[in-house]
């Protein structure tokens, strides 16, 4: 008996060759019908054999090329109408929003091969794509995802794309990038003011600048590249210099798995995820000695590593026979990646000597992705390429919410229904350049989403830029969530949890409900509200940001917090390093409360031991004190705890650190290796958090711990805490799809705003 049916497809479906698949498989059933995209995904209408059509449908999620995702499939019964074949139908466009569009992905094995198959037409064609990779979040203006919707609609297809595009067994059926050597973009080479040299061959010329040690700035698919030999010393030193990065660590991309194996130390997880069709750059203990130079990261034990993931860099490392290049983001301090060609030459002109460019418009800049494989699962630290914009899945429906997240790292997110939608990595807030990116994220979102938020949620802080636009937007609802409750919450949303849990928020910065800076948090929390249930110890923060950046006025301020001046009659190195007049300045901003806001901060107190142990006065990057005191825990096995003393203050405990620094100092004054300290020190906190998790059982019943906030970054800590819990017969949750640490933030404000309203 013949059948009609009508079938809704939702899900990543357009720009990913579902089309083609379909008709494929309706072809191979005998089926006659029709798709076309639509604002919802897509929609379907087969007619056939009753048994023919069951067959379809149970072939159709099972069998879907390789980027696309189905997230809901809706059937209904239509009237036949006697049609022959199957078609494909243009875009409809006009209902209700809810398609979601594939993040920019790496060059396929089948373009792979074209590129650098003599014979292809395409041969050594830097911009070869077809449905199944290439460039889509960065180069589409609005849905349905079609040509004219994208910046490829200034590039008119020659005859022999035209027809690829047009003919649905082929792989590039409306592959929307698609273009060749006559009709596609083209790369040209430019000098640091802006002038294109005459070259035949803009990328060999290119590449032999990378040999003889220069800097070359290379447009890619969501923004700039700095590029710089990384096996050359001096190169690598040149662009550390001009781009002001003192040590922070420079990404590093190398040409293959093999190559990636020789640098570093890889796992199944770490092999696996540096060839998956995102392309992040994966965080790897390095191996030495190594051919990298050391300028690549300093005191740095770990790198950042990464496999081609265009047809351009593919190009590069064949022509130019690298090992290694140092592919770092192009831009200036923490301003955002650049990705127009004038914009580079106006902000890159001092740091490149050459700029590799092409006429394709980045319409939207989305830097690389970083993450690391711990305990069985890929950790993002950076969610960006490769990533953004698929959504997290959620287990209920939200309203329309915006978050706008926090001030560091910061991502926004759209959440609708089951889904919440993070955006690229925006960055650190702090500056013009990075609060206009902000607004262009928010604004794009919107558009390609076509979400118009009911609620905006913004962080407790009134001096962030993400909250000062919040208060400034009019006709909505407007909520705050307190920072540490919204990485909680967000560690919540990522797991499906409902109920109340202990959680764990350890980080350097939130602003409390008590005007505060909070960070070494432990709450009891659901969506809606929380409790703080424990907590650091206050401490003073002298100097406010500058002891950020000075590890040892932490330091100093701990001491004198917990002994006084008597600290300063103790026999330890610290103090012989650090000039008396600088101490003798913070007691006194101390003392007067000058300045000293006090802070519950965790990451203030690896950075106060990370400076009296000797490894980090002063930090060039964030987090660079915890960062290098987790790295010292390499060198010793020693499993000695140091004492803490937890004292309840109403229904919250304190955690005082007296007794941690008491047999820290002593230690010091033995002159135990600091090594040996450092994973002491990890050990406690491990011993520490434990015990008030069990304490909060015994009061809440509570069996569910979270984990949350950048402290979580610390592999050490994470592994041992989450061991710990977890053999004290907890369930313990953590962060895979978004970061621990602040891009994560605006994840769980959007939940919690969403439960409140």
């Amino acid at each position: 008996m013949a059948v009609r049916k009508e079938i809704r497809v939702s899900g990543i479906v357009q720009g990913v060759g579902f089309r083609p698949y379909v008709y494929r498989l309706a072809t191979e059933h005998q089926l006659a019908g029709a798709i076309r995209n639509t604002s919802a995904g897509v929609t379907i209408e087969v007619e056939g054999p009753g048994k023919s059509v069951k067959q379809f449908l149970d072939r159709l999620p099972a069998e879907v090329p390789a980027l696309a995702r189905i997230t809901g499939i809706d059937v209904r019964e239509l009237a036949l109408n006697g049609e022959s074949g199957f078609r494909i139908l243009a875009s409809a466009a006009g209902e209700a929003i809810h398609t979601l569009i594939s993040p920019d992905v790496a060059l396929c094995d089948d373009c792979l091969r074209e590129l650098f198959d003599p014979a292809d037409r395409r041969y050594r064609y830097p911009f070869i794509n077809c449905t199944n990779c290439g460039p889509r979040f960065t180069i589409v203006r609005e849905i349905p995802y079609d040509r004219p919707r994208t910046s490829m609609a200034v590039f008119p297809m020659c005859p022999a794309c035209r027809a690829e595009y047009e003919d649905p067994l082929n792989r590039r059926f409306h592959a929307q990038p698609n273009a060749c050597w006559d009709c596609g973009p083209r790369l040209e080479l430019w000098d640091r003011a802006g002038n294109r040299i005459e070259t035949e061959d803009p990328l060999a010329k290119a590449v032999t600048q990378l040999r003889a040690g220069e800097v070359v700035a290379i447009k890619g698919l969501g923004g700039f590249h700095l590029a710089a030999d990384a096996t050359n010393p001096t190169a690598v030193m040149r662009l550390r210099e001009r781009k002001h990065r003192v040590e922070k660590p420079f990404a590093v991309m190398v040409p293959d798995l093999p190559a990636a194996e020789r640098f570093c130390e890889l796992d199944a997880a770490a092999r696996a995820v540096l060839i998956s069709r995102e392309r992040p750059i994966v965080l790897l203990r390095a191996r030495r000695p190594t051919r990298i130079a050391e300028a690549v990261a300093p005191f740095n034990a770990d790198l950042g590593i990464f496999l081609p993931y265009t047809p351009l860099h593919h190009l590069l490392f064949e022509s130019g026979d690298f090992s290694a290049l140092v592919m770092t983001s192009a831009n200036i301090s923490e301003e955002p990646i650049v990705i127009d060609n004038r914009e580079a030459i106006r902000r890159l002109g001092d740091i490149a000597d050459y700029f590799l460019v092409h006429n394709r418009d980045i319409l939207l800049r989305c830097d690389d992705s970083v993450v690391r494989p711990v305990a069985g699962k890929v950790r993002q630290l950076r969610r960006s390429r490769g990533y953004v914009p698929v959504p997290v899945f959620l287990d209920e429906g939200l309203p329309p919410v915006l978050a706008t997240g926090g001030e560091l790292k910061n991502t926004i997110c759209l959440a609708r229904g089951d889904q919440a939608f993070l955006s690229q990595h925006v960055g650190d807030l702090e500056n013009l350049e990075s609060y206009a990116f902000f607004r262009e994220a928010v604004s794009h979102l919107e558009r390609i989403l076509k979400i118009t938020p009911e609620t905006i949620a913004y962080d407790l802080h009134p001096d962030y830029f993400s909250t000062k636009w919040a208060l400034g937007q009019a006709g909505v609802r407007l909520v705050g969530v307190q920072h540490h409750h919204a990485h909680i919450a967000a560690c919540m949303a990522e797991n499906h949890l409902h109920e109340k849990v202990i959680g764990f928020a350890l980080d350097g910065t939130g602003y409390g409900t008590d005007g505060r800076i909070w960070g070494g948090e432990v709450l009891l929390a659901d969506f809606s509200t929380f409790e703080r249930a424990a907590h650091l110890a206050y401490v003073p923060l002298p100097g406010g940001e500058a002891a950020i950046r000075e590890p040892w006025r932490m330091a100093v301020a701990y001491l004198a917090s917990n002994f006084g001046r008597e600290f300063l009659d103790r026999r330890i190195p610290f103090l012989r390093e650090i000039d008396a007049w600088r101490i003798e300045l913070v007691l006194r901003m101390m003392a007067r409360r000058l300045n000293s806001p006090l802070t519950s901060s965790c990451g203030r107190l690896f950075d106060a031991v990370s400076a009296l142990v000797g490894i980090r006065h002063g930090v060039n990057y964030e987090a660079q004190a915890a960062i290098e005191l987790e790295m010292a825990t390499r060198g010793s096995k020693d499993e000695g705890v140091y004492p803490m003393d937890l004292v309840a203050e109403g229904a919250c405990w304190i955690i005082e650190t007296r007794p941690l620094f008491e047999a820290l100092l002593c230690d010091l004054e033995r002159k135990i290796p600091k090594e040996t300290i450092s994973r002491r020190f990890h050990n406690t906190l491990v011993a520490t958090f434990s015990r008030v998790a069990r304490l909060l059982r015994e009061r809440s019943g509570i069996r569910q711990v979270c984990l949350s906030g950048g402290t979580f970054q610390n592999v050490y800590l994470f592994e041992r805490l989450r061991a710990a819990l977890e053999a004290d017969g907890f369930d313990v949750f953590t962060h895979a799809q978004v970061p621990a640490g602040d891009g994560g933030l605006s994840l769980g404000q959007a939940v919690v705003a969403a439960h409140r309203c």
